[in-house]
């Protein structure tokens, strides 16, 4: 019930009282990752830097403060993260979870690529970043990191494991394969799917407008055969459209340098026309009370 009145609360005062303050935060804790994803901008193997327990704890204080109640902590890899708590014992990821507890978050979700073992994990929910089926996910994020992935999500142990997809130039082919994937997998709850952002650098990965309207009818239709997709129709539509008002303050971002940002990076690069983050659709149509996004959303954070 605590969390249900908080949520309420929350909405309120954001759609009646215009009040902007963000509801889930994302924590990146390193740039430090065992791959060289063709996709990503974020990795760093010449100078990888990792924040340390405290930085992070205060991080974490500052995202309660400011109104955030669910937390993602990103990489790099989270799981490579190493750090030493206020005791002087070595922690890891997990521990990171257990303090955003016991500080109030009410959920923890750590995103991997699932190339390095993740049981016991303590996270409330973990995201695996699954770019296609065999080959396809192996375009994006190199050899042997499927059959790594299907190994270590078979030991993992995580009653809460969603894949998460972002389609793009090299693995919009293998769509149909990975939901399937995903509905067939006793280990994947759901699956997300996002698009391509054409970020500096990695331009050419992202779907022409064709492709990009094919692939989200692509998602609509299994989301309406009731394959475990977790984006709503709602999200979906918007999305299809991208015409909509941005409210991606909703989530805030603090970056492995320590830089804080109210909103998604790519607000600050003028990318909103070519957004492909379907979050930006689902905390749109939490706004518009669409009863799937809601009804998702619950399921997924509460």
């Amino acid at each position: 019930m605590k969390k249900f009145l908080y949520l309420a609360i929350w909405w309120t005062r954001a759609v009646f009282f215009g009040r902007r303050k963000p509801l889930q935060s994302v924590i990146f804790i390193s740039d430090r990752c065992n791959l060289s994803c063709k996709h990503c901008a974020v990795y760093n193997h010449s100078n990888p830097q990792s924040k340390t327990y405290a930085q992070i704890r205060e991080e974490l204080a500052y995202c309660y403060a400011q109104g955030s109640r669910f937390v993602d902590f990103e990489g790099g890899e989270p799981f490579l993260w190493r750090g030493t708590d206020e005791n002087g014992t070595e922690c890891n990821v997990n521990d990171l979870c257990r303090l955003a507890r016991r500080m109030g978050f009410f959920s923890c979700t750590i995103t991997t690529n699932a190339q390095e073992p993740f049981d016991g994990s303590v996270a409330d929910s973990i995201w695996v970043s699954m770019d296609g089926v065999g080959d396809y996910h192996e375009l994006v994020r190199g050899k042997g990191t499927f059959a790594r992935l299907e190994k270590n999500i078979a030991t993992c142990g995580c009653k809460n494991l969603s894949a998460n997809m972002v389609v793009n130039t090299l693995n919009h082919e293998s769509l149909p394969a990975a939901i399937e994937y995903v509905k067939q997998s006793p280990y994947f709850k759901s699956l997300s799917v996002n698009l391509h952002t054409p970020f500096p650098g990695t331009e050419e990965m992202a779907l022409p407008k064709a492709l990009r309207d094919k692939a989200l009818d692509t998602v609509l239709d299994y989301k309406k055969r009731g394959y475990p997709i977790m984006n709503s129709k709602s999200g979906l539509k918007k999305m299809r459209s991208n015409h909509f008002k941005k409210r991606c303050w909703i989530t805030n971002f603090i970056y492995t340098d320590g830089t804080r940002s109210a909103q998604c990076i790519g607000a600050d690069m003028n990318l909103c026309a070519q957004c492909g983050f379907c979050m930006a659709g689902e905390e749109a149509s939490v706004f518009g009370l669409c009863p799937d996004t809601l009804l998702a959303g619950l399921k997924l954070r509460v």
